[in-house]
């Protein structure tokens, strides 16, 4: 369920009006993470702001210290009442196609907006071969996301889902992959972006005993496993009900069992 919040944006801590925006609109040379915030809180508060640190180091050489990031989300939260959709992009203040970053890189950019709980699904996925750049990056720029998705809705489906250069699955357009044998929560092996949603569920499960394993994944393996979902920022599963013409059976279990793990992790503050 979506409400409407008005929508606000924050650079290095400052809120901005639209007019200083005009910098960003094409800043592809930048990451993010995105999150939704309920009652002022956030699961995985160290996953984000160790994603952030990270990939900051990688693309910029250094990163902003996470005692200044969280103080800049808490302030965005803070400024805005009730649930949230908020992301924290981290672009380099030279822009794209420059040889090299500005001295104070990387600046933070946060932007809210209305709160968002994911579709209903089940989805139906449209295989289609592509293998993402930087895939542990959580980048921005990447039109190719876009397209595949407009292709797969032109075409019946719902979303896509990549095949790597090895025939195997690797990750949705926005989402991760899991499957599901019965037993076990069975991830792609693969290269592909560690969701934070999916490291949430995965540290849980480990907690709480349930059995899961990463193992390579062709798109014609899909039909042998009892369930299958996707999951990103908006939610902790929905249901993938086929991948191309290979159908998969749908497991209310293996739902519940995503969210419940989901739903175990502390929320916190920033």
């Amino acid at each position: 369920m979506s409400i409407d919040t008005p929508a606000h944006g924050y650079l290095d801590g400052q809120k901005i009006a639209a007019v200083d925006l005009a910098p960003l609109a094409f800043a592809g040379f930048a990451h993010f993470t995105a999150m939704q915030v309920r009652g002022g809180l956030v699961r995985g508060v160290d996953l984000h702001l160790d994603r952030l640190r990270t990939a900051s180091t990688l693309l910029f050489g250094q990163a902003q210290p996470d005692e200044r990031v969280r103080a800049y989300i808490g302030s965005a939260i803070a400024a805005n009442a009730g649930d949230l959709s908020l992301t924290v992009t981290m672009f380099s203040r030279n822009g794209e196609f420059t040889s090299r970053g500005a001295a104070d890189d990387p600046g933070v950019f946060i932007s809210t907006s209305s709160p968002f709980s994911g579709p209903a699904g089940p989805l139906r996925l449209m295989p289609v071969t592509y293998d993402r750049p930087l895939a542990a990056i959580k980048h921005t720029g990447e039109m190719a996301k876009t397209h595949y998705l407009r292709q797969a809705v032109a075409q019946g489906y719902d979303d896509a889902a990549f095949i790597d250069n090895r025939g195997c699955i690797s990750e949705g357009t926005i989402w991760n992959v899991a499957f599901w044998d019965g037993e076990a929560v069975v991830w792609p092996e693969a290269d592909m972006l560690s969701g934070v949603t999916m490291q949430i569920i995965q540290r849980q499960l480990q907690k709480s005993g349930v059995p899961q394993r990463s193992q390579p994944i062709k798109a014609a393996d899909v039909q042998h496993f009892s369930g299958a979902a996707v999951m990103n920022s908006w939610t902790p599963g929905v249901a993938v009900s086929a991948l191309g013409d290979a159908q998969i059976p749908l497991s209310k279990r293996f739902i519940d069992l995503l969210h419940h793990a989901y739903g175990m992790e502390p929320a916190l503050a920033f």
